[in-house]
């Protein structure tokens, strides 16, 4: 099996606006629209089987409409999605809202201190870890070198404070900035995808920040609508990895690391 485990969706009658805007942030072009249904085709074609889908609130006000949202694509296609769902510092009611998301069936937070606009570490910040600790794990957006929002020792300091909390730092855990707080980030305990960054790394690093994260501690992902599926595939095919090591990045870790947070018989797997 293999798992996308970074995506991002959106509603269609906005979905071509947000990702040119990701895209006009990053000053990259997008791959596709967002759209469920181009996800869908192009990762099918491509050979991935199911797809972690996300999307981040830029404000209070958005999370439950865009839980609602993944929530409904999920449930849609849930012979192929994973959902994770959203949260922001500035919600009133974090302990409720991390509630709905497992009431839902999402499997995860999904955080993006960059666009949310919130340093990832700060008191507000902190609530939200706090109520998803040993419930849901937590997708962060890990390294930017032109902001202080998602700085890698943020991170770090989050895992400290909450140890038994799940954290993927995603992009291989600093994007721009590969291999900053690293090795603290493993011993850790932390989790790392390697979505928008093969495109950046040689081979040889990208195997090194794998041996120092762990292999098991490693998930594909494609950060859709940024990359073409088959292009991030043949990345990572092309890293020195043994068979064995490239079927676990590929879908195994992630496969047995969700199992954790699916959702059996009306409840949570970690209640």
């Amino acid at each position: 099996m293999i798992i996308d485990s970074h995506t991002h969706i959106y509603p269609d009658k906005i979905a071509f606006r947000a990702s040119h805007a990701i895209g006009e942030y990053y000053e990259m072009p997008m791959e596709f629209d967002g759209t469920a249904e181009n996800l869908l085709r192009h990762g099918l074609a491509a050979g991935i089987d199911k797809f972690v889908v996300c999307s981040a609130a830029t404000t209070a006000a958005q999370v439950r409409p865009v839980n609602q949202f993944i929530a409904a694509s999920v449930a849609a296609h849930s012979d192929r999605f994973w959902g994770y769902g959203t949260a922001h510092p500035d919600c009133t009611d974090i302990p409720a809202v991390v509630e709905e998301i497992i009431a839902a069936g999402l499997v995860g937070i999904k955080l993006h201190g960059d666009f949310q606009k919130f340093l990832i570490d700060s008191p507000a910040a902190m609530r939200i870890y706090e109520a998803c600790e040993g419930r849901l794990p937590v997708l962060l957006h890990s390294g930017d070198y032109r902001t202080e929002y998602t700085k890698p020792a943020r991170v770090l300091n989050i895992a400290r404070t909450f140890p038994k909390l799940d954290i993927i730092a995603a992009h291989f855990g600093a994007w721009s900035e590969w291999g900053s707080s690293a090795a603290q980030l493993a011993e850790a305990g932390v989790y790392i995808d390697t979505c928008s960054s093969l495109y950046a790394l040689k081979p040889r690093f990208a195997r090194l920040l794998i041996d120092t994260f762990g292999v098991d501690h490693v998930f594909f992902g494609t950060d859709y609508p940024m990359w073409r599926t088959g292009k991030e595939l043949e990345y990572l095919h092309n890293l020195p990895l043994t068979d064995d090591e490239r079927r676990a990045i590929l879908g195994e870790n992630f496969l047995r690391f969700i199992s954790k947070y699916e959702k059996t018989d009306g409840g949570n797997n970690n209640l």
